[in-house]
C-alpha cells in the first residue's frame, strides 16, 4: 500500500519552496503527497502541481486576522479543524505533516484516529515573532503572547510522533531541553536544488548595470534584524579604502524606509543600491557580479539555530562569503572554507572582513570555489532530504 501523507500549510499554495521540495522528494520516493492550503485567493479547490494533490480551502480575511492569534484565542482553530477533518477524512490520509506551529493545535483537535504526526518547523515562530511589526504595536502587546506560543510549541513538539528541523544547532537545542529525544527527530536544511537553481539563466543587462564596482550582495528580507543597517554603515566606513565598492540590496521590507533614511544622512546614495523584490529566477544573476555576499543576522534564538536559504544560494554560484557569527551558519562557514565569520552587530569588524576578502583575490577566489564544491558535495536539496524520506519509509514500515 502507497502511504497518502497529508501535509497541512496554513496558507497558500504556491509559492512556498520548502514544502514543494519536501513534496516532490516524497513523491520520487513513492509516496503520494496530498496538501491541505489554506487559501486566502480565488484559485481552483484542486489542482496537481508536479504530482502534488493540491487541496485548497477557502478562508475569509477575518480568518486571517485571527491567525495572528491563534494561541491567544481558539476561533481560528474552531474555524480551520473542520475544514482538517474533511481533508483528512475525504482523502484517506495516512501520516500528517504539519507545516509550522500555526495551525497545529487545530490539527491535534481533529487526529482522533491515532494517525502518526510528523510536525515539521520551519523556524522558531515564537522567538521570531518578537520581531514582527504587528507583534510590537500597542495592540500587538496586549493581545499576543510569545510566551504562550512557546508553551504550545513545545507541546507540539513533546506530542508530535517526529519533528523536522532545519540546523543540527536547533535539534541540539530541543534534545538538550528535554523535549524531543535525538531518534525521533530529522534535520532537513533549506539548501538548493541544483536541478532548479543553477538553470536560471544569467542576465546580462543585471551585469552590465554594475560593471566596474566592487559588489557586496545580500539577498532577501531587509528587515533590520537581519543586519542590513550594519552593512550600510560597513560602505560608509569602506567607501575611502575601496571606491568602487557597492552594496547591492536585493529584496525588500517595510522597515526600508529606514534604511533609505540612513543612506541619506550617511551620505552613501552612490554606495547602496536598492533593487527591490526580485524572483529568485534572478538571484544567479545578482550573485554572478558580486565580489562577496553577505548574511549579517543578528544574534537572537531563532537566528542562532537557523540557516538563511541565501547562504546555500551564494554557494551554488561559487562566491565567497561573510556572515555574522550566528553559530548555525558561522559552522557552515567555517566547516566549509568557505568565507569569513564577523561579529554579529559590529559594523567595524564586517568592515575589516571586506577589506581584507578585496585586498586578497586569490583567497576570495579559493573561498567561492571551496563554496561550490561544498553545495555539490552536501549542501544540496538532493543529499539534505534523504533523511526525510528515511523517515517515511521508516513511518511506511510501521504502518504496516
Amino acid at each position: 500500500m502507497t502511504l497518502r501523507i497529508g501535509m497541512i500549510l496554513d496558507k497558500d499554495f504556491p509559492p512556498d519552496s520548502r514544502v514543494e521540495n519536501e513534496a516532490l522528494s516524497l513523491i520520487r520516493a513513492g509516496f503520494s503527497v496530498y496538501l491541505f492550503s489554506l487559501s486566502y485567493q480565488k484559485r481552483e479547490k484542486k489542482e496537481i502541481i508536479n504530482g502534488i494533490n493540491v487541496i485548497r480551502y477557502p478562508a475569509g480575511k477575518f480568518t486571517f486576522k485571527l491567525s495572528a492569534l491563534a494561541y491567544t484565542l481558539r476561533f481560528y482553530h474552531w474555524i480551520v479543524q473542520s475544514k482538517i477533518k474533511n481533508f483528512l477524512h475525504r482523502y484517506s490520509i495516512d501520516v500528517v505533516h504539519i507545516h509550522d506551529i500555526q495551525v497545529a493545535r487545530a490539527v491535534y483537535d481533529v487526529n482522533n484516529t491515532g494517525r502518526p504526526i510528523v510536525l515539521d518547523l520551519h523556524e522558531n515562530r515564537p522567538e521570531i515573532m518578537k520581531y514582527y511589526r504587528h507583534v510590537n504595536t500597542l495592540k500587538g502587546r496586549l493581545l499576543i503572547d510569545t510566551e504562550r506560543w512557546k508553551m504550545y510549541q513545545e507541546k507540539y513538539i513533546r506530542e508530535s510522533d517526529f519533528l523536522v528541523l532545519v540546523t543540527e544547532p536547533a535539534k541540539m537545542e530541543v534534545v538538550a531541553r528535554g523535549l524531543k529525544s535525538a531518534d525521533k527527530i530529522v534535520v532537513v536544511p533549506n539548501t538548493v536544488r541544483k536541478d532548479i537553481f543553477l538553470k536560471y539563466p544569467v542576465i546580462p543587462e543585471i551585469s552590465e548595470k554594475f560593471r566596474d564596482r566592487f559588489v557586496v550582495l545580500y539577498l532577501g528580507d531587509t528587515g533590520l534584524r537581519r543586519g542590513t543597517d550594519d552593512a550600510i554603515e560597513t560602505v560608509n566606513l569602506l567607501r575611502e579604502k575601496i571606491p568602487d565598492i557597492l552594496l547591492v540590496l536585493v529584496g525588500e521590507n517595510k522597515e526600508d524606509i529606514r534604511l533609505k533614511e540612513m543612506v541619506h544622512n550617511l551620505d552613501v546614495t552612490d554606495y547602496v543600491s536598492f533593487e527591490g523584490w526580485q524572483d529568485v529566477s534572478f538571484f544567479p544573476s545578482y550573485i554572478c557580479m558580486a565580489g562577496v555576499c553577505i548574511s549579517p543576522l543578528k544574534r537572537n534564538p531563532h537566528h542562532d539555530t537557523t540557516y538563511a536559504n541565501k547562504l546555500f544560494q551564494y554557494m551554488a554560484m561559487g562566491k565567497p562569503l561573510i556572515v555574522s557569527d550566528c553559530p548555525a551558519q558561522a559552522d557552515v562557514v567555517r566547516d566549509t572554507r568557505s568565507g569569513l565569520v564577523f561579529e554579529a552587530g559590529n559594523a567595524a569588524d564586517l568592515a575589516d572582513k571586506i577589506e581584507w576578502i578585496y585586498c586578497h583575490e586569490e583567497e576570495r577566489n579559493q573561498y567561492g570555489e571551496n563554496a561550490k564544491q561544498a553545495v555539490f558535495q552536501k549542501w544540496n536539496w538532493e543529499e539534505t532530504s534523504k533523511d526525510l524520506v528515511s523517515l517515511y519509509e521508516k513511518i511506511s514500515i510501521m504502518k504496516g
